[in-house]
């Protein structure tokens, strides 16, 4: 199992988030994928600073720490040309560390352009033709491009890394999945969802499979609760709202009806290291070979070393209980 931390870009400033970057290299975690959004969910995050300004600077306090984005959306707000040229130089300063993790976005991000949030199976396309588009700048050669969705004029990326920038795309269904399988490198997902990792199999995905799990440690039950609800209440949300919504306030209304109650049965809260354990477990026992960490809340030093101490043995020695295989079977 390779074991990797969440930089929230909703929650912290850019000069905390490099901070956390450096402070999770030195705590042991292989990897990380840093949030690209342009609103937080909630006012009460209160950030959502400009993910590739503080990708470079990532790049110049960490020296092993692989990083990707968790994840970009290059359909709407930002053409797949910008998102070449901003991933390859990404790269360039990474040497090697860093991988592009896409997906197809939320209204609450894309909409501040004025354009038409479209419907899921057409950004589905539209990100299809998207990394088709950065692929081809990414070989150094000039692109002409007339697609369905996008044009590129006699564009030519001359920053490029010396090794291929890795995709890896988002999926919480398996539509999403099979196009992860199709377009991408590998997948990644916030749910153990072992039926989502079943459709990028069948669809021919070999890649890492990434899965993100969300909690909040403090020494005070308690308090984690209180923080999880305040911070992270959004993870309560079902169904298609979080890609719908188009504003904060939106989102404010619709977690209106939700308890701390509700957010603690979904986000593991407090300091009981088995509590943690058995969330991660199960995107171990769904397939998932990269799991990392998301910790709601200011408090990311604590939370490091109660990695440190009380999380990082059992999961450097935990495997992924499943591999799924063909369809209906589990290998091990």
């Amino acid at each position: 199992m390779h074991v990797g931390y969440a930089l929230s870009s909703e929650e912290h400033t850019s000069h905390a988030l490099v901070d956390h970057a450096a402070a999770a290299e030195e705590a042991g975690f292989e990897f990380a994928l840093i949030s690209d959004h342009f609103h937080p969910w909630i006012d009460a995050q209160g950030e959502s600073p400009f993910v590739w300004t503080v990708l470079g600077a990532i790049a110049e306090r960490t020296e092993t720490l692989r990083i990707g984005t968790g994840v970009t959306c290059p359909l709407i707000r930002i053409h797949p040309a910008v998102v070449a040229q901003a991933a390859a130089t990404t790269a360039s300063l990474f040497d090697g560390r860093f991988f592009l993790g896409v997906g197809t976005g939320e209204n609450l991000n894309e909409h501040i352009t004025g354009k038409r949030w479209p419907p899921a199976g057409l950004r589905r396309e539209m990100l299809a033709e998207a990394v088709h588009v950065m692929r081809a700048l990414w070989d150094g050669s000039q692109v002409n491009h007339r697609g369905r969705h996008y044009t590129v004029e006699n564009a030519r990326l001359y920053t490029l890394p010396d090794e291929p920038i890795e995709v890896v795309v988002a999926a919480g269904g398996p539509d999403a999945a099979a196009l992860a399988a199709e377009i991408g490198d590998g997948i990644v997902s916030t749910a153990p969802d072992s039926e989502v990792l079943q459709s990028y199999s069948d669809a021919g995905g070999t890649g890492p499979r990434f899965g993100q799990v969300t909690l909040c440690w403090d020494e005070s039950e308690e308090t984690a609760r209180e923080t999880a609800f305040r911070v992270w209440p959004n993870a309560g949300l079902k169904g298609p709202l979080s890609q719908e919504l188009a504003v904060p306030s939106h989102f404010e209304e619709s977690i209106a009806m939700l308890t701390e109650q509700d957010i603690a049965e979904v986000i593991p809260c407090g300091p009981d290291p088995e509590r943690h354990l058995e969330a991660i477990r199960r995107f171990a026992e769904a397939g998932f070979d990269h799991i990392y960490l998301h910790q709601v809340g200011p408090d990311q030093q604590g939370f490091l070393r109660f990695y440190e101490t009380a999380l990082a043995t059992e999961l450097r020695g935990l495997e992924p209980l499943a591999k799924v295989g063909a369809r209906g079977h589990a290998q091990s």
